[in-house]
């Protein structure tokens, strides 16, 4: 992911979280609507969501030393990770327990106008914020890609949190407006209560989606099928691999993928011959697959009665084969 594509998502979604988070908590001063209190408090937990984000996006990019030999990069997955279960979190049971103290203890709404207005002016706002994370997100997902798959499957955490941040503030806006705007219609309150457990549940549902794929994120990720399809056929295909014993891949960071493989040789060919192939083997898998930037490859002497049982990856070459 174009780290600067990234950032362009998570400065936009920041500024119009800030802007949106003021005219809230105005709002609700002025009118006591709890789903206006639910909104601004969302508003806030999103703006330190990207804060969080920028902060592991400029942690990650330390270089790396004795203590964290490959470097910090997934620093990257650890703030998402905080983002998804803490601030997500924490928005959405004070948004609960907001509305389950308004429903308990109702109190007339005033000046429902100003809600109203500011929601549906955060509903803009918001829309120009998602608008921005889709479009940088479109520079690196799949043609034909679902954004389901995109949120599922992508490496970069940022531009997955920021979409599902704008979504969710989208449909928390719509519940927000439907809740004031029922209570202003019947005068009834509990509109208003109900309108704010409905953005508390959304919150939470998101943090549980989040915290689900930052968290396979955080356990460490083999290369994508495709990747590891292309880095499979790189190795085939140079001449003098007799087999590709076995293959491991594992993202050390959003761009950064390691590759491990051990590679069957004869044994009459020259240590310097297979020096060189060696050489030449990791230059074709950094062409195909530019994340590839640490790779490590064992020669070995292959003998076709010496094979391994085949574990569950050597199925998958197999497979590719």
């Amino acid at each position: 992911m174009s780290a600067s594509g990234g950032n362009r998502a998570i400065i936009a979604a920041f500024l119009a979280n800030m802007g949106i988070a003021l005219a809230k908590f105005i709002a609700w001063a002025l009118s006591g609507s709890a789903s206006m209190l639910a909104e601004a408090i969302h508003s806030v937990a999103d703006s330190g969501n990207q804060l969080l984000l920028l902060l592991g996006g400029r942690r990650a990019k330390r270089r790396a030393d004795r203590e964290h030999p490959f470097g910090y990069g997934r620093e990257r997955y650890v703030y998402a990770f905080v983002v998804s279960i803490i601030l997500f979190s924490v928005g959405g049971l004070f948004s609960i327990y907001e509305g389950v103290e308004k429903i308990t203890h109702p109190h007339e709404l005033e000046n429902l106008w100003i809600p109203i207005s500011v929601l549906l002016i955060a509903i803009v706002l918001e829309s120009f914020s998602l608008r921005t994370a889709v479009k940088e997100s479109n520079h690196i997902r799949t043609k034909g890609q679902s954004w389901v798959s995109f949120v599922r499957h992508a490496k970069a955490p940022e531009l997955p949190v920021v979409l599902l941040e704008d979504v969710g503030a989208l449909i928390g806006l719509v519940f927000a407006l439907l809740g004031v705007s029922l209570s202003a219609i019947t005068h009834n309150p509990v509109f208003d209560a109900i309108g704010t457990l409905m953005i508390g549940t959304l919150l939470i549902v998101i943090a549980i989606v989040l915290g689900i794929e930052t968290k396979s994120l955080l356990v460490g990720e083999g290369a994508t099928d495709t990747d590891y399809a292309n880095i499979v056929d790189v190795i085939n295909a140079a001449p003098d691999v007799v087999k590709l014993i076995h293959i491991k891949t594992l993202y050390l960071g959003p761009d950064e993928l390691l590759v491990a493989a051990k590679l069957g040789f004869s044994g009459d060919r020259p240590l310097a011959a297979v020096a060189s192939d060696i050489d030449a083997i990791e230059g074709q898998i950094r062409a195909a697959v530019p994340t590839a930037r640490v790779i490590y490859l064992e020669p070995d002497i292959y003998r076709p009665g010496d094979d391994p049982a085949p574990s569950t990856e050597e199925f998958v070459i197999r497979s590719l084969d």
